[in-house]
């Protein structure tokens, strides 16, 4: 099944079940008002849920509605946790690289992983707002899945089995203030400001076999200003799957109901794929020329990510933003 979350004028909007064509949707009242609502009761829920989703596909369903996009805020408008890995270390590899640092041996063995902005996320289709172009704006398309309750210390071969739900993320990244934060040897906080997530967010089941248990293999499509800007394959070269991830994060903590883990920059060995972020196209051009030729985003700006499956049909809907100034 397909769900999102209506914009209502409140801050968890009101849920929906939305077609697998992504045209119709159809109130979960009665079920659970929101989404965070249906994950806190989910063996309750998901059930019904699903049943109003088969009702809804055989054009069954009272009450239908047309589905726009427009009008979704991110699936979880906030989170209890948003924990964002770095699962394709060769991004992280190349990152080293363009400045002439080696590559740790334990970043092949072991996750990196921030815990960034969970209050507020913005809609897939809503600007993103910054104070500055000199922060050095970028987007980073990826995956993300949403867990149930995870106790702490799951292993990876059961960790799994907690993921109830995928979707695509825009994790918005100020390049030009991150070395400064990390030079501080305490992470990223003004450099990773809200991330945007695609308007639905659907079990996994709809993915039907690009679903291998642990990750998503199909490619991961974005466009910077209308043109092509990369379209790697999300499940090629992903050291970490999601399993992994979500292991590494409840290595010390319990995770509630709802926690959001994302996959961190998708990206390929094969570089005639393109990149999901700016970052990796100016390191690869700082490699092959001495220096990077990309600029980072500006006012006005337009990013858009999405996944189709292999018939060519969306499967999550478009994240598709323009950036604009805040203030």
């Amino acid at each position: 099944m397909k769900l999102a979350t209506l914009k209502d004028g409140s801050r968890d909007g009101r849920l929906v079940v939305v077609s697998r064509d992504l045209t119709q949707c159809v109130p979960a009242d009665g079920i659970a008002a929101t989404l965070q609502g249906a994950l806190d009761r989910w063996a309750e829920t998901a059930p019904k849920l699903q049943a109003l989703s088969e009702r809804l596909n055989a054009g069954e369903a009272e009450g239908a509605l047309g589905f726009d996009p427009v009008a979704a805020m991110a699936p979880l408008p906030r989170a209890y946790q948003w924990a964002d890995g770095s699962a394709y270390v060769n991004h992280v590899e190349l990152v080293r690289k363009a400045r002439g640092a080696d590559m740790p041996e334990n970043f092949w063995h072991d996750p990196l992983m921030y815990q960034g902005v969970s209050d507020r996320f913005i809609g897939p289709m809503d600007d993103v707002e910054c104070p500055d172009e000199a922060f050095g704006i970028d987007f980073e398309a990826e995956v993300a899945v949403v867990t149930d309750d995870v106790a702490m210390s799951t292993a990876p071969d059961q960790a799994g089995g907690h993921i109830v739900l995928v979707m695509l993320v825009n994790d918005v990244s100020l390049r030009n203030l991150i070395p400064g934060e990390l030079g501080k040897g305490f992470g990223f906080f003004q450099a990773k400001p809200a991330s945007s997530f695609s308007p639905v967010a659907v079990t996994p089941d709809e993915l039907g076999d690009a679903w291998d248990g642990a990750k998503v293999n199909l490619p991961l499509r974005v466009w910077l200003n209308d043109t092509v800007f990369g379209a790697p394959e999300a499940g090629e070269d992903m050291t970490f799957d999601f399993p992994r991830l979500i292991a590494h994060a409840a290595r010390t903590r319990h995770l509630g109901a709802g926690t959001i883990i994302g996959s961190g920059t998708v990206s390929n060995l094969d570089r005639s794929r393109g990149s999901c972020c700016i970052a990796e196209r100016r390191m690869l051009e700082s490699i092959d020329a001495g220096r990077p030729a990309t600029p980072f985003m500006s006012f006005g700006d337009r990013v858009r990510i999405e996944m189709t499956d292999r018939a060519g049909h969306s499967i999550f809907g478009a994240i598709d933003q323009k950036i604009v100034k805040w203030g």
